[in-house]
């Protein structure tokens, strides 16, 4: 059972957030493109995509879970605790992250100027809790699989959400200004200050 259940976390991390940083990486630098073709196209595209590298990476999953390290209860305690912290961020951002922000409707807004900064609670501390949350989450899910292509997607998934992070904050630079500008300035990216 523990087995089952370690593979088919495994399966689901490594179909499923490759795909959301696609989703990011292909809106994200392309976003005035997006915004002239419509949310309508943008989305048929994005969907297609998503499905078409789903099947994708469902179609290699054998290779790509060939090995695997067993079931080891020693990994499980830090994982538990990256995971209590990843969802101890997610309770605290969930009430600001609406569906269509998590969807991207604000970056695909026409007018270039749609949603409004997030600059309260967590966001005030750090710009993007959501992907320290991602990465806390996906550090948790690794331990408890142990599989090692999701170990080895760990640091390609940091390099992403940096690259997303780069993207989304020019984009915002575009969108706010200098008020996003001036919260840049004084809110750290994703590694909190100490608390003074």
């Amino acid at each position: 059972m523990a087995v089952e259940i370690r593979y088919y976390m495994a399966l689901f991390m490594l179909i499923s957030t490759p795909q959301a940083l696609i989703y990011w990486l292909i809106i994200h630098p392309f976003v005035d493109l997006w915004r002239r073709v419509g949310k309508g196209t943008t989305y048929t595209v994005l969907i297609v995509m998503y499905v078409a590298c789903g099947y994708l990476l469902w179609s290699v999953r054998g290779p790509l879970l060939a090995v695997e390290y067993g079931t080891n209860q020693w990994l499980w305690l830090p994982a538990i605790a990256f995971y209590v912290a990843a969802v101890w961020i997610q309770v605290r951002i969930k009430k600001l992250l609406t569906f269509k922000i998590m969807a991207g409707v604000p970056e695909l807004d026409r007018s270039g100027k749609g949603g409004k900064l997030l600059d309260t609670g967590l966001y005030a501390r750090i710009r993007h809790p959501r992907y320290l949350a991602v990465t806390l989450g996906t550090v948790a899910w690794a331990l408890f699989a142990n599989y090692l292509a999701v170990y080895v997607f760990i640091p390609l998934l940091v390099i992403g959400l940096v690259a997303i992070a780069w993207f989304e904050e020019r984009e915002l630079v575009e969108r706010f200004g200098e008020e996003y500008v001036q919260y840049r300035r004084s809110v750290p990216m994703i590694i909190p200050r100490p608390i003074s």
